[in-house]
C-alpha cells in the first residue's frame, strides 16, 4: 500500500514487543482512572507514551511524510473491551486540538473535549498532518479493527450525503495488524470500525503529527 495513492500504509514490527509490553503495563496501572473508551492527551498523562511518540524513531518516520519539522499535536489511546465495545461510523478526522479559541476565517466549528479546544481548521492544516496508529494488541475483524476506503483522502472534506454514497459503493480495506505494527494514514482518509464480534482488548495509540505553523495567537494543545 502506498500512502501517496491510497492514503495509508502499514509498517510491520515498527515497535519491539518489549516496548509494547511496557506501555501496556503503564496503561493497566492507569486503568482505574482511565475512561472506558480510552485516554485523550495521553502523552501528557502517561510517561512511556510521551517518550515513545517523541522518540527519534517516531519523529524521523513522521519526517518522511512532512516537509517541515514534525511536532506531536494530539495523542489518544483507544481501547475496545468486552465492557466497552462500540462502533465508529464512517468519517474523516477533521478537527485539531489547540490552546485556545481565536476567530480565524475558514476555521470552525469549535468544541471543547476533555477541557481542550478543538476546531475544524482550514484544509491546508489537515493536509500538513500525518496520523500514526500504533497497535498494542493484535487486530482483526473479530475485535473491531479499523476499516478504510483507499484514496478517499484525495476527495478533500466530504459532505455527509456524498460520504454516505461513497461508503455504499466503495470496497473497504480491513487493517488487520499485529501488536507492534504501525498504520500510517492521512487525516482525511475515510475510516470506521465495527463493534467487536469477539470482544477483547483492542488498544491503539493514535498519534497526530504536523509541521504547520499555526496562526498568531494559537498553539497546539
Amino acid at each position: 500500500m502506498s500512502i501517496d495513492i491510497n492514503g495509508f500504509e502499514f509498517h510491520k514490527n515498527f515497535v519491539k514487543r518489549s516496548i509494547v509490553d511496557g506501555v501496556i503495563e503503564e496503561l493497566e496501572k492507569f486503568a482505574k482512572t482511565m475512561p472506558k473508551t480510552g485516554v485523550r492527551n495521553a502523552d501528557k498523562k502517561l510517561a512511556q507514551i510521551s517518550q515513545l511518540v517523541n522518540s527519534d524513531h517516531f519523529i524521523d518516520k513522521a519526517q518522511t511524510y512532512l516537509t517541515g519539522t514534525p511536532k506531536v499535536v494530539r495523542v489518544i489511546v483507544f481501547d475496545k473491551t468486552p465492557n466497552s465495545n462500540w462502533l465508529v461510523s464512517w468519517h474523516q478526522d477533521k478537527t485539531v486540538a489547540v490552546s485556545n479559541k481565536v476567530a480565524i476565517d475558514g476555521w470552525g466549528p469549535w468544541t471543547i473535549k476533555d477541557q481542550v479546544h478543538h476546531v475544524q481548521p482550514a484544509l491546508t492544516v489537515l493536509n500538513n498532518m500525518i496520523t500514526f496508529r500504533l497497535h498494542l494488541d493484535d487486530l482483526d475483524q473479530q475485535n473491531g479493527c479499523l476499516k478504510v476506503i483507499p484514496a478517499s483522502h484525495n476527495l478533500g472534506i466530504i459532505k455527509q450525503t456524498a460520504l454516505a454514497e461513497l461508503t455504499k459503493q466503495a470496497e473497504p480495506v480491513f487493517c488487520q495488524l499485529r501488536a507492534g505494527d504501525l498504520l500510517v494514514m492521512r487525516p482525511l482518509l475515510v475510516h470506521s470500525s465495527s463493534k467487536a464480534s469477539k470482544p477483547k482488548h483492542r488498544r491503539v495509540i493514535h498519534i497526530e503529527y504536523s509541521d504547520y505553523p499555526l496562526p498568531k495567537g494559537l498553539s497546539w494543545a
